[in-house]
């Protein structure tokens, strides 16, 4: 392979260099800001001298956080409904997917399914209608309440069936003169050929169910029900006048809303932190294979 090695090449390279370097900075710099924040005094937090360094080592706000029961059990919440939420969601994408991704000789009724989707991807019915058609289902305080009426994802479903038209054709006819039916070929061909689109839409499902707090809000009472993230939008320091302490004053001073909230910011982002790097390495591909139609 043949390089360009003038001066103006050379250039370009190291400006090039140099402008990712401080697009990097740039999106690492606010998760820095929020650790150092989370690990300051609160009186340096407050007068806003803290920028991508602590100030007054101080870990209090963490302690605040982890000695609350009901973080616990709002973060248990928050695993499970991620993991269901993730699995079933990629199922009925899948078998969304497979029937939209064959032509119209195979599913004469595509192109009219293919415009519904499209049409409740750009409408919905608004939220007090879905409200009431919640209540009236009795889902309210259910657990299932806040998997079940975003499972289908209009747009995830499209990425997989471009994926899977974007596929040779001729491994699908191939394994029709073998005698393969619908399931076979798509458990036994399109499955395992389709993992870098799967990671992607895994990654899409998790970091969104993850971050999502409003449902909860609107259907969910129970404290045993709330997830991590409606719990900490709940959340706020208040200190009951008829109920003050040493230890309460104590706390007073060691706590801020600006630490404590960096402290909430920094524990609920690490589980994606951990989880992005080992599905991101499929991201290009699955979104750029999903996203063109033959």
């Amino acid at each position: 392979m043949v390089q360009n090695k003038t001066l103006g090449s050379r250039s370009f390279d190291v400006l090039l260099l140099l402008f990712m370097a401080v697009i990097s900075l740039l999106s690492v710099a606010p998760i820095i800001h929020t650790l150092a924040l989370s690990l300051s005094k609160a009186s340096f937090a407050m007068a806003g001298q803290v920028f991508l360094w602590p100030k007054g080592f101080d870990i209090s706000s963490y302690q605040k956080v982890f000695t609350d029961k009901q973080f616990f059990l709002s973060f248990w919440v928050s695993v499970k409904r991620t993991v269901t939420y993730t699995g079933f969601s990629l199922l009925v994408t899948v078998l969304m997917s497979y029937p939209l991704s064959r032509e119209t000789r195979q599913f004469k009724s595509r192109n009219v399914y293919m415009w519904v989707f499209v049409f409740v991807m750009m409408f919905n019915g608004g939220l007090v209608p879905t409200y009431l058609t919640i209540k009236s289902l009795g889902m309210m305080n259910n657990f299932w309440v806040l998997i079940l009426p975003g499972l289908v994802n209009v747009y995830n479903a499209i990425l997989v069936m471009n994926f899977f038209r974007n596929l040779p054709k001729e491994l699908d006819e191939s394994a029709g003169m073998d005698g393969a039916g619908a399931w076979r070929k798509l458990v036994l061909i399109y499955l395992p050929l389709s993992l870098p689109v799967l990671a992607t839409i895994t990654l899409f499902n998790i970091v969104s169910t993850w971050n999502e707090y409003f449902s909860a809000m609107i259907y969910v009472t129970k404290s045993n029900l709330i997830p991590l993230q409606t719990y900490l939008q709940q959340v706020v320091v208040t200190i009951d006048p008829t109920k003050i302490t040493t230890e309460n004053v104590s706390q007073l001073t060691k706590v801020s809303s600006e630490t404590l909230n960096s402290a909430k910011i920094a524990v609920t982002m690490l589980p994606i932190l951990i989880i992005y790097p080992l599905l991101q390495r499929y991201f290009i591909t699955g979104i750029t294979m999903g996203s063109v139609k033959e």
